[in-house]
Formats: C-alpha cells, sequence, structure tokens
C-alpha cells in the first residue's frame, strides 16, 4: 500500500497533522475511533468521502510510527 498517495501533510491545515487525501480529516481521528471500537463500515458510513483504503492507511502509519528505531545515549 502507498500510504503517500492517501496521508497529507499541510501545515495550514489541521495544524499540520497527518490528514487523509487532503481532506480536514484527521488520521488521528481515524485511530481513535477504531480504539474506541467503532467498526469500519460504521466510519465509511459516518464519512462518505472515505474508502476502506484510506482507513488502511491510517493503521498503516501508526504502525510504521511505532517501529521507528531510536537510538539512546
Amino acid at each position: 500500500m502507498n500510504i503517500e498517495t492517501r496521508i497529507t501533510y499541510n501545515p495550514l491545515q489541521c495544524g499540520g497533522k497527518p490528514c487523509i487525501r487532503g481532506m480536514r480529516i484527521r488520521v488521528s481521528d481515524i485511530l481513535q475511533m477504531l480504539a474506541e471500537g467503532v467498526s469500519t463500515e460504521e466510519i465509511l458510513h459516518d464519512f462518505p468521502d472515505l474508502v476502506l483504503e484510506d482507513i488502511q492507511a491510517c493503521l498503516m502509519l501508526a504502525a510504521r510510527r511505532v517501529n521507528l528505531e531510536r537510538l539512546v545515549a
């Protein structure tokens, strides 16, 4: 999956937080809904501009960020 086409960053939009395809739907909002038990189907119903691949891209971004290597001195 190419999340670079689905997840966008704009310093003038949503405080520069990652959003979905330039819309004002933040990745963090989608992740929070999923964590609270909202189903993918409910999210897609509530946000008709989204598609399943957008939600998958949010999850992929979260997985990549958690897996960042950090050096500790």
